[in-house]
């Protein structure tokens, strides 16, 4: 079939345009509802001015690669310093999802695409994604009054009618930039992953090399998310708070699940929390970050405060070896074990690092009276960074090892199905 009547196949322009409308409204749809639903268990439902629309396009802003700028003062009395950098990967994984399948949908069962065809599929969703998204950034601004208490700057205020406030607002132009790199790192990975997708005819010589362990790496993140949902409904259900474990399950469950994923595999964390702020995160992991002896992060130091931490790395084991085995059931039978471990090691090892770079928080907030200095109570820091070379290189370790391990039952199962299937043929 030519690549012009592939693309007549297809429906031409008119239907990738509607088939990218239909994408990119039902992801910008899925990642709002997820965004709101867990901003409402985290009781943002209750800002006052008719805040709460805002709120959600800033969270699905930073879900998509955003970038959101915090601002403060206290009118003559002080000012504000915040910076607030975190990913809420739940609101990114529906929105990837969604985006993801629906564009990958039309283009199924074929193997051979050719370049023009993908791109007239890729160019109408990038256009429209982004210009969903300038409607996001648009409406992501909106500043808010800080409850003070009984701290000095709060009765100073209120007796010069000068209250501190906290804004935010989205930086349209990097946010167009990094949302851009977002929805083509997405198109890249959705082709990558999917085994139906068509890729160029000068491609699919390295469909063996790299969709099986890039499906299996992909998979195994998607069980890790699947998981840490099934613990957190369990805690939701039996240990109280609920409101607030549901917030984390639909604003940071990734983050959460792939941290501990890479702890599990022996990767470190740097962390530290100081003041009452707090982001939705498990007590364990809150205590230790807050105590300044212990770095880094690692599985060891949160099981000095919960040896059930130690279940990470059983976990990780199973999973790892599971990853394998899903690689090499997914392989041609020619590839042999060394190159399964090969190709798993670097899609482990990649996916380690992505991981690092999006999972990790920095967030800091202080208010400052008169010029000062910070006012205690009213500020406060966490910071989770990546031992980088440590997790990434024990991701490229390990995901070799469990491509290797995966592949010899699989291996072994295939000669064996040879071998019965030729004894027929002797008797």
């Amino acid at each position: 079939m030519t690549q012009t009547s592939l693309a007549a196949s297809s429906g031409g322009p008119a239907a990738a345009w509607r088939d990218a409308f239909v994408a990119v409204l039902a992801a910008f749809a899925a990642m709002a509802a997820v965004a709101a639903a867990g901003l409402a268990f985290a009781g943002a439902g209750d800002l006052p001015g008719g805040a709460f629309p805002h709120v959600v396009a800033a969270v699905v802003v930073l879900a998509t690669g955003g970038s959101v700028e915090v601002s403060g003062g206290a009118g003559l009395l002080g000012g504000a310093e915040a910076v607030l950098a975190v990913l809420p990967l739940s609101v990114s994984l529906a929105g990837a999802l969604t985006a993801g399948c629906l564009f990958l949908r039309p283009l199924r069962h074929r193997a051979v695409a050719g370049p023009r065809e993908l791109l007239g599929r890729a160019a109408p969703l990038v256009v429209l994604w982004l210009l969903a998204l300038t409607g996001a950034g648009l409406l992501a601004r909106r500043t808010f009054g800080v409850a003070t208490g009984d701290s000095p700057i709060g009765v100073i205020g209120e007796l010069l009618d000068s209250a501190p406030t906290v804004g935010f607002r989205a930086d349209l132009p990097a946010t167009l930039f990094f949302g851009l790199l977002w929805i083509l790192g997405l198109l890249v990975i959705a082709l990558l992953v999917s085994r139906r997708a068509p890729l160029p005819a000068g491609l699919v010589r390295f469909h063996t090399a790299v969709r099986p362990a890039a499906f299996a790496t992909a998979l195994l993140l998607l069980v890790c998310v699947a998981v840490g949902a099934v613990i957190g409904l369990v805690v939701a259900l039996t240990q109280g708070h609920a409101a607030r474990t549901l917030a984390v399950l639909l604003l940071g469950l990734p983050n959460l699940a792939w941290i501990a994923l890479t702890l599990g595999f022996g990767g470190a964390w740097d962390g530290r929390a100081e003041g009452p702020f707090a982001l939705p995160m498990p007590r364990v992991l809150d205590e230790v970050m807050r105590d300044s002896d212990t770095s880094p992060v690692d599985v060891a130091a949160l099981a000095e405060r919960d040896p059930r931490a130690w279940w990470l790395v059983v976990a990780a084991a199973v999973l790892l070896f599971g990853t394998g085995v899903v690689a090499a059931v997914r392989s041609p039978a020619h590839v042999r074990p060394w190159q399964h471990a090969l190709h798993l090691g670097a899609a482990l090892a990649l996916a380690t690092l992505v991981v690092c770079l999006l999972a990790g928080v920095r967030a800091r907030f202080a208010l400052s009276l008169l010029g000062i200095g910070a006012v205690d109570g009213l500020g406060g820091e966490i910071v989770l960074d990546p031992v980088l070379w440590r997790t990434v290189g024990l991701g490229l370790l390990w995901g070799a090892v469990a491509g290797f391990l995966g592949a010899l039952p699989v291996r072994r199962l295939r000669r064996r199905g040879a071998t019965d299937a030729d004894a027929p043929r002797r008797h």
